[in-house]
């Protein structure tokens, strides 16, 4: 098989046959394709068949559940069965929805969000939540890990300091993946790809950079290009 990128596209399309054009484009080239709430609440348990397709793409659903814990143990039941390789929770749901998720979906990896990429320390002030931005991070990186999430979704600029807290076996997930000079729209903390896999991220959520791009397909085998020279000269 050619090298596919550990990037995952975010098909944030408004309708299930143009995500599912993206994902025919990009899955030559990406090891993901991510299906966000939208998507999936408007077309269900289809939305993860039909993008899948034959290809094999790992799907990663990105739900970010946030409920009491058997609410979020019912949930990641009732989506285990799509066989996704990825399922989000919500890290400030608690230690013991995280842990009913894992429980409930033993065949997915479980991801805790710690703090959305759209938010900084401003924001964080005013929902109450004690900052700075990367302290948050850690502290629920560090109690994800301990319900026995193995995944954690953090912006590229806390990646080097999580994979210094929680070690090498965790998989680092990072959205806010920008090309560098385009625009942050509505991201507040972000990066190139080259810097956040430098950084020790293991998967890379993009998805306007590719998918709002003339040619998708291209704008991914162009990303997998480059980090592809990046991982070479690294190693």
């Amino acid at each position: 098989m050619s090298y596919r990128a550990p990037v995952a596209v975010a098909l944030d399309a408004p309708d299930l046959e143009t995500a599912a054009r993206w994902a025919d484009l990009v899955t030559p080239y990406v090891s993901t394709v991510k299906i966000g709430l939208e998507l999936y609440l408007r077309y269900g348990p289809e939305a993860v068949t039909s993008i899948r397709g034959a290809s094999g793409v790992q799907v990663f659903l990105d739900l970010k559940l946030h409920d009491i814990p058997a609410t979020v143990a019912g949930a990641a039941r009732a989506v285990a069965r799509l066989r996704p390789g990825i399922l989000t929770v919500h890290a400030a749901a608690g230690p013991a929805a995280i842990r009913a998720a894992v429980q409930a979906a033993p065949d997915t990896q479980i991801a805790a969000v710690t703090v959305l990429t759209s938010l900084g320390d401003d924001d964080l002030a005013a929902i109450g939540m004690a900052g700075p931005t990367r302290d948050a991070v850690r502290r629920l990186a560090v109690l994800s890990v301990a319900a026995g999430a193995t995944g954690l979704v953090c912006s590229p600029r806390e990646v080097a300091v999580l994979r210094a807290e929680v070690g090498p076996d965790i998989t680092l997930i990072t959205p806010g993946i920008r090309a560098a000079g385009s625009d942050a729209q509505d991201q507040a903390r972000v990066s190139t790809p080259e810097e956040a896999l430098g950084a020790g991220a293991d998967l890379l959520v993009i998805g306007r950079p590719i998918t709002g791009a003339p040619d998708p397909g291209a704008a991914a085998a162009a990303v997998g290009t480059s980090l592809r020279r990046l991982l070479a000269a690294s190693g």
